[in-house]
This record gives C-alpha cells, sequence and structure tokens, in this order.
C-alpha cells in the first residue's frame, strides 16, 4: 500500500505550519502555488487540501476541481479564515469541498480530518509508516 499523499495549494503564499506537520506526521505532501501544469500529476495524491483566502470563490474553485481529469473521488479540504459565515462555508461544502477547516486550526486536528475522510474512500487507501505515527503521537 503506498504512502498518503497530500497535494497543499497555496495561491495565498503564506507560510502555515501544516506542511511540516502533516510531514512529521508521515504524510507525503508537495505544495504549489498554483494546480500544477501536468493534470495527471493528481493522480499522486489522495488528498488536495487549498488555502482559500476568499471565500466567496470557494464554491466556483471546487466545482472547477471537481471537473478537472483524473481528479475522481480526490478528498478536497479547504483551509479558510477563522471568522468565515456558517452559510459560506455550507456552500463551499455544497460545491464540493469535502471539508471547510480554519487555517488556524491544531494540525493534528487538520489530519485526523483528512484520515476520516479518506477512510470513508476504500479507492484511497493509503497508509502512514508506524515510525512517524509513534513520533507523532
Amino acid at each position: 500500500m503506498k504512502q498518503c499523499a497530500v497535494m497543499f495549494l497555496n495561491p495565498v503564499r503564506e507560510t502555515t505550519a501544516h506542511p511540516p506537520a502533516m510531514r512529521a506526521m508521515g504524510f507525503v505532501v508537495h505544495e504549489f502555488v498554483e494546480w500544477p501544469a501536468d493534470g495527471l500529476v493528481v493522480r499522486d495524491y489522495q488528498a488536495v487540501l487549498i488555502h482559500v483566502r476568499e471565500i466567496e470563490s470557494a464554491p466556483m474553485l471546487a466545482a472547477r476541481l471537481r471537473a478537472k481529469p483524473h481528479f475522481d473521488r480526490r478528498l478536497l479540504i479547504a483551509l479558510v479564515p477563522a471568522g468565515t459565515p456558517h452559510p459560506d462555508r455550507r456552500a463551499a461544502e455544497a460545491s464540493g469541498f469535502d471539508d471547510v477547516v480554519n487555517e488556524c486550526c491544531d494540525s493534528r486536528h487538520l489530519t485526523a480530518r483528512i484520515l476520516r475522510g479518506l477512510r470513508a474512500r476504500p479507492e484511497l487507501r493509503c497508509t502512514l509508516p508506524p515510525a512517524a505515527r509513534r513520533s507523532a503521537a
């Protein structure tokens, strides 16, 4: 079984503690500023995490990503500002995001949400190295 991999899209270009923390827990994390030119690269990831600054654009963003070739049923999570209103969060989820998480949340909370979402999709099975899971605990 392959190691769990996350594509982290950060068009905002703000440094966040999540990618290094996810790597420490055993995830393979690659950061991108924009969607890669090679659309096949998404096949290498089980989850796509997007740092969304403007929540108003999130529904269209989710719909466009879900329509991309080879995206299939990958886990799609939005990182949004903490003050994002609940109606906007619900609109993002209704449009294709599997989860909407505060950008300031604890990295352990975020990884737990990712793992919970991956468990619900048997076709995206992956594993974390046992040594990384022990050291993260």
